[in-house]
């Protein structure tokens, strides 16, 4: 059975450690730098929404729909690093082979 699978299921071993069940308790610089990017990224969906009902123009809307998706994929790109250097390298270095498969499964949906 995939990760997918065991995880629809309930049958996936929680992890222990960084990520101890599924949570992790960041530094808080990295939290605030998250907050902030999400904030920024909040803000960017309301203005566009505000653009549909101004009934802006359809490509000045596409090119701040462009911008918003930039921002999410930088957000993801921070996340991931993070979740890199911290859980996943920990995890490997206890043994726990399993966060590899864990990563790839995220990648191919960040990939998608």
């Amino acid at each position: 059975m995939d990760l997918e699978g065991k995880e629809q299921q309930g049958t996936l071993e929680q992890p222990t450690g960084c990520c101890i069940h599924k949570k992790k308790e960041r530094p808080p610089e990295e939290y605030k730098d998250l907050i902030h990017r999400l904030n920024r990224i909040e803000g960017q969906i309301r203005g566009i929404k505000g653009m549909v009902e101004r009934e802006a123009y359809c490509p000045d809307i596409l090119v701040q729909v462009a911008a918003a998706n930039a921002a999410l994929n930088s957000f993801n790109r921070v996340l991931l690093a993070s979740h890199i250097k911290t859980c996943v390298t920990e995890d490997i270095r206890q043994g726990k082979e399993e966060t590899v498969d864990e990563l790839l499964a995220t990648l191919q949906k960040l990939m998608k």
